[in-house]
């Protein structure tokens, strides 16, 4: 469906994309992560043809964005972070406007906008001005605007941000209802959102593919981040010489509390926390020092974000942002 091959994007000396390349199948929900500055909306903005590349591919079912854009565009629908809402018009207007841009005409217009107002449940809002919209309904219209011309992908840029609780469920889910006729790819700060709505997820560092696979197989890369953590009754000395009589803690940290207890975090490169758990209950038993709190943490998402991206060092993102450049 996407081919993405050895994608590039300079600025200057700056390298925002660098050999990225990738391939998205059809009839899934992608994930598309990365901190501020790694590429994201930069390699969005390409594979949507609004940016050129300093060099490498993108085809969209067959067609190459840069030497086919008109077949490859009509492929996508695409929703920036900024919806590009014409504040002064009503949404029936507005996507009147914009199905006649993408070529639709007569009956057949009159059919999509009906078809992507009741999709997006905007049907009776239609003659409202946009502007007296909230911020819901506005995503909403965005979305309706991408739906017209019946694209096989979506590209949503931070959809839910900026909106209330209610909202957001709302557009979540919106977005799975997509996912059942549409590739749609997601981009979004929000880890718990990625994971509960995409089957698979893309994390971008440095301009660079850091992993892509399904969110419950890239948990499983970070084992080692299984953790542990209890109140003992026991110095640090004792401490230190329990632990290494239990299996599989790779690491521990012990510090002493002002009420004279020790708080220890533990790693472990199981992933039954809960057999760890029960050895340390008895091994500290044995030696009659007591554990009076315990709480266990399992690798997430979230911990697979900050490990593949932690130091991604983006000052020079940064000064190119000041000089109005967009590299996020």
């Amino acid at each position: 469906m996407i081919a993405v091959e050895h994608l590039t994007k300079c600025y200057g000396d700056f390298i925002a994309v660098s050999d990225l390349s990738f391939e998205i199948d059809e009839g899934h929900v992608y994930g598309f992560l990365g901190p501020n500055g790694a590429g994201k909306s930069t390699t969005m903005n390409i594979m949507t043809g609004c940016l050129s590349a300093t060099e490498g591919h993108v085809r969209i079912n067959g067609y190459d964005i840069f030497e086919e854009p008109k077949q490859a565009k009509r492929k996508i629908g695409y929703l920036p972070e900024q919806p590009p809402l014409y504040m002064n018009e009503t949404p029936a207007e507005y996507l009147k406007f914009v199905g006649e841009a993408k070529g639709l005409k007569g009956l057949e217009l009159k059919k999509q906008i009906e078809d992507v107002a009741g999709q997006t449940k905007i049907d009776h809002v239609m003659d409202r001005l946009i502007s007296n919209l909230s911020k819901g309904y506005r995503q909403r219209v965005g979305i309706a605007q991408a739906l017209l011309g019946s694209p096989q992908v979506i590209i949503l840029d931070e959809p839910t941000v900026g909106l209330d609780p209610i909202q957001i469920i709302e557009i979540r889910d919106l977005i799975r209802q997509l996912g059942e006729d549409h590739t749609v790819i997601l981009s979004s700060h929000i880890l718990s959102e990625v994971q509960a709505i995409c089957e698979k997820v893309l994390i971008i560092s440095q301009g660079k593919l850091v992993a892509f696979d399904k969110p419950e197989n890239l948990e499983k890369l970070l084992l080692a981040s299984n953790g542990i953590t209890f109140t003992a009754e026991a110095s640090k000395e004792e401490i230190d010489a329990i632990l290494p009589e239990i299996s599989r803690i790779t690491e521990w940290d012990v510090k002493t509390q002002e009420d004279g207890l020790t708080a220890v975090s533990v790693r472990t490169g199981s992933e039954n926390v809960k057999e760890i758990s029960r050895e340390l209950f008895f091994a500290f038993a044995d030696k009659k020092k007591a554990i009076l709190e315990m709480s266990s943490k399992k690798a997430n998402l979230e911990d697979v974000f900050i490990e593949l991206t932690e130091g991604d060092d983006r000052a020079v993102s940064d000064s190119l942002e000041e000089s109005g450049v967009d590299v996020e």
